[in-house]
């Protein structure tokens, strides 16, 4: 059957069917019930949603031989003659035909008859935003002072064009794009009245292609049967509207996850070829990728096929880096649709995210080197790192002995060993600033004050707030590890120790620096490398 006669045959007829609109439909049918009828509606949303037919089925619950009622009956005259479009009370108008003030003065002296079958005289305007300016204006008196036989349904996809003095005097419902799953779920309904058998797979593919419209959806299923017969699979869905397959979505998502540059590219040239529509695949992606920053964030796994392949992609990076991702592709998404060349903006979207994946940035080589400090192993080499000498310092203590040392403290009266439990305690609320504490030499504690020495280099550092920030928690930490009360006094008065300069180094310290184990982690992990002094150019 041809699209007018599919689409009309299952236009909706009773508020029950419409599809994903639950608010509007339960707004109006209590309107109805409690008697609370506005003289103006206004139905905004995207193509394809419900605006008209929810407005027709209004229409019908306003003028059936029972009404006002919610529950119009479809079988008396005016229902069948509202559902065939020649009811004399119903005046469906073409807002983007008839935009102009003539029309628009014709209506206002048609407005003074009385209905001849039904309650109301109705006026259906559909995309109203497409009426000038001065037939808004003329519309106007007679919103402000309608008949009180009259109802006037407004229907538009862009009520931002509509003067504000228009949707004032209007009830106004915002129809929502219809969910895929509902969608699909329609269709397979229509197919098995039609004696079609389609593949769920199949219905998914044309409702997710539809983007929230059930008319643009009908008409995809109509066209598919016309050319499949009564058995419609996935792929030949695929076939038709040139779209790629879920599997292939998910597997370009885990080659850039993967950072296999060579792969993705691979995959999307594949696609090219196989003459894809390259937008609908970035589109795709990009709404893989919410799921996947969304199931991250919540730590609920999305529903659905889409939901299934994305399972095995979580708990790869964070929820930043996420972010940062679909950023990335969804600016490639809005600007690939200006693009003459529609592969290019996808394979630098490609590249350009995989790039910010797997290079490391600032926050990361700090949290890296944090946890480095704190004992913890390097994520390449684990067993190697886990075996390594623990550091010389007082001060860098094993984790278990940061967790535990308020107790083990508690049990000491060695000023040595709660030094040593409370610098670990210290290190585990501030990783980074607390390597001033390594420098420690001597700990004594005399008469209620604790005397700490530095070497004599550090005097300049411990003139700083961050000294004196640190200087009270280790008085805190030290009263409920001794019950003891003291003052912490900082000296530096301590010898200064530097280790022999080796042969051919830039400086006397460079030594220390290249065998600073913090160093040799950040240079194993980042894979860098030191560069002399001297090979530098000004």
């Amino acid at each position: 059957m041809s699209y007018q006669v599919f689409a009309r045959k299952y236009r909706p007829q009773l508020f029950e069917e419409v599809l994903g609109q639950d608010a509007v439909v339960r707004t109006l049918r209590n309107a109805i019930k409690n008697g609370r009828l506005a003289h103006a509606y206004l139905f905004v949303g995207p193509r394809g949603v419900g605006k008209t037919s929810t407005a027709r089925i209004f229409a019908k619950a306003l003028n059936c031989v029972n009404g006002p009622t919610e529950t119009p009956c479809g079988e008396c005259d005016p229902c069948r003659e509202i559902a065939a479009g020649i009811s004399l009370d119903v005046l469906e108008i073409d807002g983007a035909s008839n935009n102009g003030v003539e029309q628009v003065r014709e209506l206002r002296e048609n407005v003074r008859f009385l209905p001849t079958r039904g309650q109301f005289r109705i006026y259906l305007i559909d995309e109203v935003h497409m009426l000038s300016g001065p037939a808004f204006n003329a519309l106007l008196k007679t919103l402000e002072e309608p008949p009180a036989h009259v109802k006037f349904l407004f229907a538009t996809t862009e009520a931002h064009k509509l003067p504000a003095t228009i949707i004032s005097r209007c009830q106004r419902f915002d129809l929502q794009a219809i969910r895929d799953d509902v969608a699909a779920n329609h269709l397979l309904a229509i197919a098995e009245q039609e004696k079609v058998k389609l593949d769920p797979a199949a219905a998914e593919v044309i409702a997710r292609a539809a983007e929230g419209g059930m008319r643009d959806a009908e008409s995809m299923l109509d066209q598919v049967v016309s050319f499949c017969g009564d058995k419609v699979n996935e792929q030949d869905v695929l076939s038709i509207f040139g779209f790629a397959s879920v599997d292939d979505v998910a597997a370009l998502a885990g080659h850039i996850l993967s950072g296999d540059a060579a792969a993705a590219l691979d995959l999307v040239a594949a696609q090219s070829a196989a003459g894809k529509d390259l937008g609908r695949l970035l589109s795709d992606l990009v709404a893989m990728s919410r799921d996947l920053l969304v199931s991250e964030v919540t730590g609920k796994e999305s529903s659905g096929r889409r939901g299934e392949l994305v399972s095995p992609l979580r708990g790869r990076f964070t929820p930043r880096k996420l972010t940062e991702l679909l950023e990335i592709l969804s600016a490639a998404e809005a600007g690939l649709r200006y693009s003459a060349d529609k592969k290019l903006p996808l394979e630098l979207a490609v590249i350009k995210g995989i790039q910010l994946l797997h290079t490391a940035d600032l926050d990361e080589v700090l949290d890296t080197l944090a946890g480095l400090r704190g004992g913890e192993v390097l994520p390449a080499r684990p067993v190697a790192r886990a075996a390594a000498p623990a550091p010389a310092p007082a001060a860098v203590a094993k984790p278990a002995e940061r967790k535990s040392a308020p107790v083990a403290v508690a049990e000491s009266a060695d000023p040595q060993k709660v030094w040593q439990d409370v610098v670990a305690a210290v290190a585990e609320r501030y990783a980074i600033r607390s390597a001033w504490l390594e420098r420690t030499q001597e700990v004594h504690e005399e008469d209620g004050v604790l005397r700490v020495v530095f070497p004599s280099d550090q005097e300049k550092l411990l003139k700083t707030p961050v000294v004196k920030e640190h200087g009270a928690l280790i008085e805190d930490l030290w009263m409920k590890a001794t019950g003891r009360k003291i003052s912490f006094r900082p000296e530096a008065t301590g010898k200064v120790v530097a280790s022999a300069p080796r042969a051919g180094s830039a400086t006397p310290l460079a030594d220390d620096f290249e065998n600073d184990p913090g160093i040799e982690a950040a240079i194993e992990l980042f894979g860098a490398t030191l560069e002399p002094e001297e090979a530098k150019k000004s």
